[in-house]
């Protein structure tokens, strides 16, 4: 969840004093990362770790009792300091048995329950039943099935077809051969995403038992175009070292010595590593301090011509690179 860091009230407001909320500063939004991957879907390695982060997000929220209610691909935005996806935009969540916002979510990612509310509300009716927790999971499940697909599925999920089965238009998409994440295993995604469009809202699956799902246990590694669009504090330089440059030990030095310095020039390097033998062998690892610093070398350093050879620079996982734990394919 997007971290609060104060209140403050702007009294110079044209319409009068107004109450600001100041919030930690995000990079990349899932909406966004949908139209780099229109057509093609999202790898299933950034499904995952997007679904992962959420769900444990609602947990919290729904233990607390509070229901998000406008959840959406521009309100996943990714850290990259903490790596990882963080809910932001609460303006319409409620404390669940308490909904004081009549009409809520948005329309493409809205609940069944919370259309019959909001078509009530719009005339002035009462709905006999009341919108929980379960909206959340209903409007992630759409999120999941955008990303798997590269398809924005507005008009796919109000239609008659939709309501009539949903899980058939759900196992034709995986079954796709214009989808390239068909060529996957994705039986236990496939699962999941089914578990959150219910229409029944108490067959839905909860996030703490979403969380539980198989699909969570199948270690996928990144694609590059995941390293270059999102970031963290670790730099990774491509095509800068020959094995020649490998082997010579005062050639690796200096070359070695020579990434530091240009490296610096953005900011404070905390570590440097150049692994002479595969996994990475001839990679350049740079961390910075922090993913500033980091997003600031990555746009000056991609393109640059080192040693007679063009700089690919992407980003790598913290996690992983604290781990020791250098992935061999990516994609």
């Amino acid at each position: 969840v997007v971290t609060l860091y104060g209140v403050f009230t702007n009294h110079y407001s044209a319409n009068g004093p107004s109450r600001c909320l100041l919030l930690e500063l995000l990079d990349i939004s899932v909406s966004e990362l949908l139209l780099h991957s229109s057509n093609h879907g999202c790898s299933m390695w950034m499904i995952q770790h997007c679904a992962r982060d959420v769900l444990e997000a609602l947990a919290f929220l729904h233990h607390k009792g509070y229901v998000h209610a406008d959840l959406k691909p521009r309100n996943i935005l990714w850290s990259a300091e903490e790596e990882c996806f963080k809910l932001i935009d609460f303006g319409l969540s409620f404390k669940e048995g308490n909904q004081d916002v009549k009409y809520i979510q948005t329309d493409g990612y809205r609940a069944p329950e919370a259309e019959l509310q909001n078509c009530l509300a719009q005339a002035g009716l009462q709905s006999e039943t009341e919108c929980t927790s379960a909206v959340d999971l209903w409007s992630l499940g759409i999120v999941l099935l955008e990303m798997f697909s590269g398809m924005k599925l507005k008009h796919t999920v109000q239609s008659q077809e939709w309501k009539t089965n949903s899980s058939a238009i759900i196992d034709r998409i995986f079954a796709s051969e214009g989808v390239v994440n068909s060529a996957i295993p994705a039986y236990h995604l496939r699962d999941l995403i089914k578990s959150m469009l219910h229409c029944d809202q108490g067959k839905r699956a909860s996030a703490e038992k979403a969380l539980c799902s198989p699909f969570f246990s199948i270690p996928f590694a990144p694609h590059i175009e995941d390293l270059v669009m999102l970031p963290t504090p670790v730099l990774r330089l491509l095509n800068v070292l020959s094995d020649a440059s490998l082997q010579c030990e005062e050639e690796y030095e200096d070359i070695l010595e020579d990434i530091r310095e240009e490296c610096q020039k953005y900011g404070p390097v905390v570590s440097l590593l150049i692994p002479k033998e595969n996994p990475g062998k001839g990679q350049v690892f740079v961390e910075y301090a922090n993913a500033g610093d980091s997003k600031a070398a990555q746009k000056m350093l991609t393109g640059k011509i080192f040693d007679g050879k063009f700089v690919v620079a992407t980003f790598y996982p913290l996690s992983a690179y604290k781990r020791g734990y250098l992935y061999q394919n990516l994609l």
